[in-house]
């Protein structure tokens, strides 16, 4: 299976659903993104090292594991998203130690935010970009427009600063047909709604397989 190279877009913030963060992944040589949910304090960590001025007073998580990692001469070569059951992302960690290779499962925010932290490279298969990734064609202007509105979100960390997980409700679209849940993803896709695109991509890829 042929592996594709991703970028962090940014993080959108769920207007419809307190405390959840949508993680936008594109595709290095496309126009897909992968929308991945993902909990407040899991945004927060990936915002920080995304914005490098922005430094915690005291080590967070990820920055935790990444000083261990120094310590002992561990290294992040790459990270991969490798796998999609029933709307939940799996990663693994590819690690170096000595030119000894080892891989670690991980959850998608922990990896990305420690990709991050180690300026590895970000991977996913074709396979599952082909089934949980959405299309979206702009025409210049908006690309413009929708840059300016991510530099938005990634200049504010103040938007960023819940720490505790939140459990958020899931809305039903087990009821509607694949024609309805296209019209629907398509809407949520043009709103920017890439949280709620997320789950209406999931309840089309169960009712296509």
């Amino acid at each position: 299976m042929s592996l594709v190279k991703l970028n962090i877009k940014g993080i959108s913030y769920s207007q419809t659903q307190n405390g959840a963060y949508a993680l936008i992944l594109n595709e290095v040589d496309g126009e897909r993104k992968l929308p991945i949910v993902i909990g407040a304090f899991e945004a927060q960590s990936i915002a920080i090292a995304l914005e490098k001025e922005i430094k915690p007073p005291r080590p967070l998580t990820h920055d935790l594991f990444k000083n261990f990692a120094d310590r002992f001469d561990i290294v992040v070569k790459q990270v991969i998203i490798h796998k999609l059951v029933d709307g939940v992302f799996y990663s693994s960690i590819i690690c170096e130690r000595d030119k000894i290779e080892e891989i670690i499962d991980a959850r998608t925010s922990d990896a990305i935010a420690l990709a991050l932290r180690f300026n590895a490279p970000i991977f996913t298969y074709k396979n599952i970009l082909d089934k949980a990734g959405i299309y979206l064609s702009i025409n210049p202007s908006e690309n413009e427009k929708q840059n300016e509105d991510n530099d938005d979100i990634l200049s504010t960390p103040e938007t960023f600063g819940i720490e505790e997980d939140v459990v958020v409700p899931s809305d039903n679209y087990s009821g509607f047909s694949l024609k309805e849940l296209y019209d629907k993803l398509e809407q949520a896709v043009q709103n920017e709604d890439y949280e709620r695109a997320a789950k209406i991509r999931d309840e089309i890829s169960k009712k296509e397989s």
